[in-house]
């Protein structure tokens, strides 16, 4: 297969999962600050930090509120980890790739750009937010299960699950950096009860709720969830999963002793101690590091496969 070629599907499935990680994103966000008690002061500017976003957002925007914050996070065209802005990404990467992929995904990329372009300001907008956001996740999840379904498990699906796989990993440890980071500005006030819905919050944005109950059987508790969403070897975004899905594409792949190499020196072992109930600094440090060893994957499979000519 052509670099070139390997590298469009690598991204289109890189794309796919930042739109729907972005959209459930927003939409549990939304939901996590209406749940928070009133004298808890969490803002909507921590997706942008989150997102390691900071500095584009304040060349674009003054004020750090609600509508501003969304609209980066979903519509802005200078912001390229967009909702809209992945989206478009994902549509010129299969336009350009119709000979390797299923003849019906051009059609469905087609309508889901249109309907999350047309029917933007609903996603703005907090009123039918939750709606909008709920239809472009379904569009994803379409997406993904026809490339699934129909799609030969060759190389180029190979490439398509490493770019699936190492995007899902690393909004993973975004997600957790969300609930450890929103404790912490509780400032050491988080009752049982606000702890609950940070956390519970923080795994259904990976739609981990139920499979966590299945797994521990128990209430839903800060440190468990750390584990079970970094370490977790069958639920299918747990990063430890993830590490597993890629080491077994990029088997199936020529030249891969390298990339594999970096893959199995990454280890998601917080060691979370039973007291640290909050998951403080050291823990979103840890969690920094998991995201930086990401991004040196990333650099290892560009470096073997998508080599610069």
């Amino acid at each position: 297969m052509l670099s070139k070629v390997a590298e469009r599907l690598y991204w289109t499935a890189r794309y796919i999962e930042r739109v729907e990680n972005t959209a459930r994103l927003v939409s549990v966000y939304d939901k996590l600050l209406f749940d928070l008690p009133k004298d808890i002061n969490i803002g909507w500017y921590n997706l942008v930090v989150l997102n390691s976003a900071t500095e584009l957002f304040e060349d674009r925007y003054k004020v750090q509120d609600e509508r501003n914050v969304v609209k980066f996070m979903l519509a802005d065209d200078t912001n390229p980890s967009s909702m809209l802005t992945a989206l478009k990404m994902v549509r010129e990467n299969i336009r350009t790739s119709r000979d390797v992929v299923p003849a019906e995904t051009w059609e469905l990329i087609n309508e889901v750009y249109l309907y999350a372009k047309n029917n933007i300001q609903l996603g703005i907008n907090r009123s039918r937010r939750h709606d909008y956001l709920s239809e472009v996740i379904k569009g994803c999840q379409m997406l993904s299960g026809l490339l699934y379904g129909t799609m030969s498990h060759d190389a180029g699906w190979q490439f398509m699950k490493l770019g699936r796989d190492l995007e899902r990993a690393d909004m993973t440890t975004r997600i957790l950096d969300a609930g450890a980071f929103g404790l912490l500005q509780a400032n050491g006030d988080a009752s049982v009860n606000l702890r609950q819905i940070v956390w519970g919050n923080v795994l259904r944005s990976a739609s981990a709720y139920m499979s966590y109950r299945r797994t521990l059987k128990g209430a839903v508790y800060g440190p468990d969830v750390a584990n079970f969403m970094l370490e977790d070897p069958h639920f299918p975004r747990a990063f430890q999963f993830c590490l597993m899905q890629m080491d077994v594409a990029a088997a199936k792949l020529p030249k891969n002793d390298a990339v594999r190499k970096v893959i199995k020196a990454i280890k998601p072992e917080p060691r979370l101690a039973e007291e640290d109930t909050d998951l403080g600094q050291p823990f979103r440090d840890y969690l920094n590091d998991l995201q930086v060893q990401l991004g040196e994957l990333h650099e290892a499979i560009a470096a073997t496969w998508f080599p610069v000519p």
